[in-house]
């Protein structure tokens, strides 16, 4: 055999074990995924069956939300000491047990137990799948993989409430959670039998550096108390003494978190990366851009819904558009990134982002139905190429040794962006229909004189500040001085075991 002939074969056995290491990391991604975004469409059964009501209904969320916020950035350095393939399948498993408990829980206690449960393998899964996506493809293909990813995320969000929504009307909720189970144990035969740390993280450790706990519980209960306060369950008012110390209290911590690991001698996260400018920028313009996104994804249901009286499913369909896009986008802009540089495609998404999110605040109860489908296909789009490139960026900037929990923050940042974001949007929304005289139930928006003109200007102004959020993610963005491709491109490295046959 020629040098020729073997080395083209070894190319095309490296390309190969990639792509069935990322398989066994996407399955888990797309279920994990469609399970947070199915979850929704079941609510009112679970709350009709255990008799709670829709208040309380949403721990059901609310605690899932909390365990994966506080445990992600943890378990993403807890990877990168114990190995990524090893909290990976903890977690495939912990989740599928958790999935299983959720559809057998008796009562109402049991089931948010076993949603914590469940989170905490979910939260174990995303704190490596980004890390572990990144290292199975060479460096000059940074970009295809975080696109392979992001497309991966888009099917499952998608899915969800498609899969959850056809599934309710011909089998009870708890069927629904324990179907996941079965795309979760093939994720983790297939990736006991793929996926390999000593090819992944090549240069970790023999000797194990210390578990940072303190800045673990210190950054766990910062992350618990502000998505509290920012989720707002006890529907307090937005300056009561409640709120306001809780955001006290949510500041204070993070402070102490950033006291304790500028001084710990094996820091979860290593203060010192916010020294790499083009990191920091990078940091801001991706929790600016989900902050920017949410509000499509929060308010244009009701609009829809409330305000146009689409039926459930008609409304779910249009809002597909918006998961289709960034599919569609993601896998595109994480090629065009590898071979062009990841600033450009950013900037690009950034532009589009801007240039939907305007027109949305103009949009009125009788605007045309195919330009707001158009709206939210574009919206989609530019969210695949901002958020993928974004994402490249961040990865490229930082040692092999922290991918691990540096992914684990990029979805930790994304987590924040849209819960704030969510709860900016929604209360300017309320307090600008306050302003105008309505506090009414959404199914009365559209029937109540006036208070679907209320509506409609607080959605202008939630709009306006997105734009804004956008403008200023652009800046950034073109702020955020990137090497040239050339610079970081290395020599590809397998990263897969091959199964034996």
């Amino acid at each position: 055999m020629t040098s020729a002939n073997a080395t083209s074969e070894g190319a095309d056995g490296d390309d190969a074990r990639k792509w069935r290491a990322f398989g066994a990391i996407a399955i888990s991604f797309v279920t994990m995924v469609m399970s947070q975004s199915m979850v929704f469409v079941a609510l009112s059964a679970i709350a009709d069956d255990f008799g709670v009501t829709l208040r309380v209904v949403t721990w059901v969320v609310i605690a899932e939300a909390l365990t994966i916020s506080a445990l992600m950035m943890p378990m993403g350095r807890l990877a990168d000491i114990v190995g990524w393939r090893r909290i990976h399948l903890v977690g495939l498993v912990l989740f599928g047990t958790g999935s299983a408990l959720t559809a057998f829980a008796g009562t109402f206690g049991l089931l948010i137990v076993a949603r914590v449960v469940m989170a905490t393998g979910n939260a174990m899964g995303q704190s490596v799948g980004t890390a572990m996506i990144v290292a199975v493809f060479p460096k000059e293909e940074r970009g295809t993989a975080i696109g392979s990813q992001s497309s991966a995320v888009a099917i499952g969000g998608a899915s969800g409430p498609i899969v959850g929504g056809l599934l309710l009307q011909v089998m009870a909720w708890q069927k629904l959670f324990l179907l996941l189970v079965i795309p979760i144990a093939i994720a983790f035969v297939v990736g006991y039998l793929v996926l390999d740390d000593a090819r992944m993280q090549p240069d970790r450790r023999t000797s194990r550096p210390a578990f940072d706990w303190g800045g673990a519980v210190l950054s766990a209960l910062a992350i618990i108390v502000l998505v509290i306060v920012v989720n707002n369950p006890r529907a307090d008012p937005w300056l009561s003494p409640v709120i306001l110390g809780g955001l006290v209290g949510a500041m204070t911590l993070f402070a102490g978190f950033v006291w304790w690991e500028a001084r710990v001698h094996a820091p979860m996260l290593d203060i010192r990366l916010f020294q790499n400018r083009i990191f920091s920028l990078a940091i801001v313009t991706r929790f600016l851009g989900f902050m920017a996104i949410t509000p499509t994804r929060f308010l244009m249901p009701i609009y829809l819904i409330s305000l146009r009286g689409l039926e459930e499913g008609a409304a779910g369909g249009v809002l597909f558009l918006t998961s289709l896009g960034m599919g569609l986008s993601g896998q595109a802009a994480g090629r065009l990134s590898d071979r062009f540089g990841p600033k450009l495609f950013t900037a690009i998404g950034f532009v589009m982002l801007i240039g939907t999110s305007l027109p949305m605040a103009f949009i009125s109860k009788t605007s045309p139905t195919p330009l707001i489908m158009v709206l939210l296909l574009v919206n989609g789009l530019s969210t695949g190429l901002w958020n993928v490139s974004n994402n490249s960026v961040i990865m490229g900037a930082v040692p092999a040794s922290r991918l691990g929990v540096v992914g684990a923050f990029t979805n930790l940042t994304r987590n924040a962006g849209n819960v704030i974001g969510q709860a900016i949007a929604s209360g300017v929304v309320v307090a600008v229909m306050a302003a105008h005289g309505f506090e009414v139930p959404l199914s009365q928006i559209a029937g109540t004189a006036g208070a679907s003109d209320a509506f409609t200007a607080g959605w202008r102004v939630a709009y306006l500040m997105m734009t804004g959020y956008a403008t200023l993610g652009l800046v950034l963005a073109l702020r955020t001085n990137v090497p040239a491709v050339s610079e970081s491109r290395a020599e590809p490295a397998s990263v897969a075991r091959e199964v034996t046959e």
